[in-house]
């Protein structure tokens, strides 16, 4: 049964992407940045950490579920048939340094679906998972790649440094926050730089921020609290002064009487003018196009961070949207940026580390005792 969609979808086309003559440049730039952040923090903490999202609060294991009755927009790419699959998910900060929690910064969700299948992108050739990559806001805090690599310098300069600092800083943008909040409106820089709210992750609905191919379509992803004891956590006040892992604690507690449930959601791209393909600083309004489920995600109670969760999730694993199908093909500047970023992050880690980074084709191949 085809929706009602109105506008309808705009379909996909290579064409839809604008590439930037010194966009080779821009990732090359960017990489450094990042190589920077790695190396700061390696020597710091004696450990290679993500340069950015490094601090992780969960590290879970769970199903995917997607449902028989799809209307055809719907069914596309790996939801195109019924099935459950095994995921793994990453909650964590987004910062390369590994803060206190009292310095708030915006959270982030990472997915890996296992088990998939068809034809793969470039560089995950042989794999047979697909990951999403999400923030718990709707849009990017850079409209493209070259944007981000200058903002990120100034991430760079500040790795590492002066936590006591940052700590007070993050109060006061707290503070301001709220003041702009409570006139309706949002700031991404300021929700960035410390200003997030200290409220519970698990409460938090989580965006892909930059578009993605949705096999004939186009779409931003998106995961949502789902099952009531989630949702009743969305906005819950957690205060995390004198709580150095205070996000880490507050989701271990959760996860070790309940579980959870997250609608996994698309947005359809249905206007390029105001929902544009190459600037990920805009949100896509949700009035004109609303984020519809096409699959369900399920977590057990389980033990949601230990060592040989960090080993094996943390350490052992990488996320990277360019981790799955052609049919979900990332979009857009700061999209393709992460091709190469991400790769190369993730060798340093594994070198560094003395770890070898293989995509699971089971839960069993990450090493955990699961249910």
């Amino acid at each position: 049964m085809p929706l009602s969609l109105h506008p309808a979808p705009i379909p996909y086309d290579d064409r839809l992407e604008e590439i930037a003559p010194d966009e080779a440049e821009t990732t090359e730039q960017l990489i450094q940045t990042l190589t920077e952040i790695n190396q700061t923090t390696l020597k710091h903490e004696g450990h290679a950490n993500r340069s950015v999202h490094a601090k992780s609060h969960a590290l879970l294991v769970g199903e995917l579920t997607i449902a028989d009755d799809l209307p055809r927009e719907l069914a596309q790419g790996i939801f195109a048939r019924p099935g459950r699959y095994p995921v793994v998910m990453r909650l964590s900060t987004v910062p390369g340094d590994i803060l206190d929690d009292a310095v708030s910064t915006p959270r982030g969700m990472a997915v890996k679906i296992i088990g998939v299948e068809g034809e793969r992108l470039p560089g995950s050739e042989g794999a047979v998972t697909q990951d999403f990559v999400m923030v718990n806001g709707p849009a990017f805090k850079a409209a493209d790649a070259k944007k981000f690599a200058s903002s990120l310098k100034l991430v760079a300069a500040t790795t590492d440094r002066a936590e006591r600092a940052k700590k007070a800083l993050s109060a006061v943008l707290r503070g301001t926050e709220r003041v702009i909040e409570a006139f309706g409106g949002k700031s991404s820089t300021l929700l960035a730089l410390g200003g997030q709210p200290q409220t519970h992750p698990l409460g938090d609905t989580y965006y892909s921020q930059a578009p993605l191919r949705f096999g004939d379509y186009v779409v931003k992803v998106s995961v949502a609290p789902h099952s009531p004891n989630l949702t009743e956590l969305t906005d819950a006040s957690l205060p995390l002064q004198g709580r150095y892992d205070g996000l880490r604690d507050a989701m271990v507690e959760h996860f070790a009487t309940q579980g959870g449930e997250w609608d996994l959601r698309v947005q359809f791209c249905t206007d390029l003018d105001t929902m544009p393909i190459e600037d990920a600083s805009v949100p896509w309004p949700e009035e004109k196009s609303p984020y519809l489920d096409v699959g369900r995600i399920v977590v057990w109670p389980q033990p949601a961070w230990n060592d040989a969760r960090q080993a094996a999730i943390d350490d052992g694993l990488a996320f990277s949207p360019w981790h799955g199908v052609q049919a979900h093909r990332p979009m857009g500047s700061v999209m393709r940026a992460r091709r190469l970023a991400y790769r190369t992050m993730a060798r340093f880690r594994a070198h560094h580390n003395g770890v070898a980074m293989n995509e699971p084709t089971s839960l069993a191949d990450i090493g955990l005792d699961t249910p």
